[in-house]
Order: structure tokens, then C-alpha cells, then sequence
């Protein structure tokens, strides 16, 4: 650098008049190539930057996570139950991710006791709503998410329903955006209405329930349980490794909207004839369904889940499980050395 008559690395940023390109540019595998756009260097006046010297003011002085954290202090210091109401707008983005981290930095991963927070609201919340909530926290919205609903869900709980003066079907309605749920660990969500595209994108351990979505659900997901009550689009299932899903498809249309590269088909298992390989490892697949759906009823007051409900012997065999098909050997593998083990 001092050869060059640098003093700062800061001073090299765009600099590519001082790159020694001629060894590289002899090379035969990039003969009769045109680099010259790439290493030009445009003129400009000396008060104009050209690298980061400035910090970007984001805002996080006015987010209204703010309040929720004032708000909220008897519960994240002495970890007594709240519960308050509030407003928001589509421009309140990534609401909870700051009372999260008040949360996850005094208790780590456990977190709180379920529902030791809980935030009733009304309006329209923006982007990433729900994002990276932790354990111990309810986000009850009554109104519509935008993209990324719970993106990052760390043990948290999201549920989300129409606006109480909604007199419309909410099952044939948007409720929330894309990539809702993307890259979810844990925790559950409940959203009575249609989700957009790539839903529960990469969850790799959190519950969902919803009651339709667009393309690409659940794509390269890895674990968790999806519930959809409802149609999908097409591609569903692309790249999953992990987790199971149980569409409601009582018109036998579902298997041309999934993506079969990776998964199969299932039966719905009944408790009374629960596959012995699973046994030991979980619930039935009627007692994993009937617990999430009850909880999406008792949530959200889903018509479409209490119909289910009130005809459960029935419905249930309207519904069909995707089953990861490495997943499954997996669980077979660790059934079988579980038994010679005891053996």
C-alpha cells in the first residue's frame, strides 16, 4: 500500500485503476473476453463517497416494539402474565423482534411460560410481523399480515384472524402474505383465512395451521407440522426433507398439486392403528391433527375447522399426509436400533 502511495484501506475502495489485471487477462480461458465495464472506474467529484462512511439511521428509536417493551417489563423482569391491546399499521415492520430479544437475553431459549405475554391487535401488520418470536410470547391480531408472518419463529405463538366486523368467508379470503413462516424453528401459528405463496418455507420445527395457500408450499421444509384446511397451489412440497404435513382434500385433487420428488402419500394414521415405528417417537397423526385443530378453532373461531370437528370420523378421511420419504427411513432407522437396543 505505501509503494502505492496508500495510507488507509478505506482508500483502496473502488480503486480498480491500481488492480494488476495483466497476468489474469493472459489467461486462455478468458481470450477474446471484454472486461472493461467491469473494471472501469467512473469520475466523480470528491465530495461524492464511494464506500460506507456514514451509519444508516434505522429508525429502531420510534419502533413501537418500544412500547410493547415498556409495556411488557413486569413480564420480561419478573416474569408475571400480561396482556394488553394495542393498534398497529403496515408500516410497524418486524414487530416483536425487539421485545423478543428483551426476552431471549435475560432467559436464553426457554423463554417465558407460554402466553406470559399477550398482545390483542387490530389493523394491518407489516412485513415480518412476528418475527423471531420467542418462547412466552402471543401476537392475537385481528386483521391481515403482510409478507413474512413469522419469520424466524423461535417458540412463540402467532395468531391471526379476520377483522371482528368481517362478514365475509374467511376460508376464501387472504389473510397473510408470502414466505410466511420462513425459516420457523418453533412455536405455533394460526391463520384463519389463505395464505400467499411459499408458505412455511425451510420451517424446520414450528406448528402451522391454515386454511389455503398458493404455490410452493412448504418448500425445502425440515421439520415441523403443517396443517392446511383448505387447497394449495402447485409445486407443494418441493425439496422437503423434513417435518409432515396433512392437507384437507376431500375431492381427491391434491396429489397433481404436489411436487411427489421427495415425498409420498399417506393415509391418515388412527390412533387405535398408529404405525409402531412412531409409537414411541410421537402422537398419531389423528392426535397431532386433532390438537392443532382444536387449537386453530378455539383460536381463531375457524368455521371451517369446527365443520371438521363436528364430523371428525368423517373428515378425517378427507385428509392426506405428505411424508418426507428420507425422513420416514430416517425414523425407521432410529426405530430399529431403539429396539435392539432393549433387546
Amino acid at each position: 500500500m505505501a509503494t502505492l502511495g496508500i495510507r488507509k484501506f478505506d482508500d483502496l475502495i473502488g480503486r480498480a485503476d491500481l488492480l494488476d489485471m495483466e497476468a489474469g487477462l493472459d489467461h486462455w480461458k478468458i481470450q477474446g473476453l471484454d472486461f472493461s465495464r467491469i473494471f472501469y472506474k467512473p469520475k466523480v467529484s470528491n465530495n461524492v463517497s464511494i464506500y460506507n462512511n456514514e451509519k444508516q439511521y434505522h429508525a429502531l428509536d420510534i419502533a413501537l416494539d418500544n412500547k410493547l417493551i415498556k409495556r411488557a417489563k413486569l413480564a420480561i423482569e419478573r416474569k408475571q402474565s400480561i396482556e394488553f391491546d394495542l393498534e398497529i399499521t403496515n408500516t410497524n415492520r418486524t414487530l416483536g423482534t425487539m421485545l423478543s430479544h428483551e426476552v431471549a437475553k435475560r432467559y436464553g431459549n426457554d423463554g417465558l411460560l407460554d402466553d406470559s405475554i399477550i398482545i390483542n391487535m387490530n389493523g394491518t401488520a407489516g412485513q415480518s410481523f412476528g418475527a423471531f418470536l420467542t418462547k412466552g410470547i402471543t401476537f392475537n391480531l385481528y386483521g391481515e399480515g403482510n409478507d413474512y408472518v413469522g419469520k424466524g419463529l423461535c417458540g412463540g405463538k402467532i395468531i391471526i384472524s379476520p377483522p371482528k366486523l368481517f362478514q365475509g368467508n374467511a376460508s376464501e379470503n387472504i389473510i397473510v402474505g408470502n414466505t410466511v413462516m420462513y425459516g420457523a424453528t418453533s412455536g405455533e401459528a394460526y391463520f384463519n383465512g389463505i395464505a400467499g405463496e411459499r408458505f412455511c418455507v425451510r420451517n424446520s420445527g414450528a406448528s402451522a395451521v391454515i386454511e389455503g395457500l398458493g404455490n410452493h408450499g412448504c418448500e425445502y421444509m425440515t421439520g415441523g407440522t403443517v396443517i392446511v384446511l383448505g387447497s394449495t397451489g402447485q409445486n407443494f412440497a418441493a425439496g422437503m426433507s423434513g417435518g409432515i404435513a396433512y392437507i384437507y382434500d376431500p375431492h381427491n385433487l391434491f396429489k397433481k398439486y404436489c411436487n411427489l420428488s421427495m415425498v409420498t402419500l399417506e393415509k391418515i394414521e388412527k390412533k387405535e392403528l398408529q404405525n409402531k415405528e412412531l409409537r414411541h417417537l410421537n402422537k398419531s397423526d389423528e392426535e397431532i391433527m386433532k390438537n392443532l385443530i382444536n387449537n386453530h378453532y378455539k383460536y381463531t373461531n375457524s368455521q371451517a375447522a369446527k365443520l371438521i370437528l363436528n364430523n371428525w370420523d368423517n373428515e378425517l378421511k378427507s385428509f392426506v399426509k405428505v411424508m418426507p420419504i428420507e425422513y420416514k427411513r430416517a425414523i425407521s432407522e432410529l426405530y430399529a436400533s431403539s429396539t435392539k437396543e432393549v433387546a
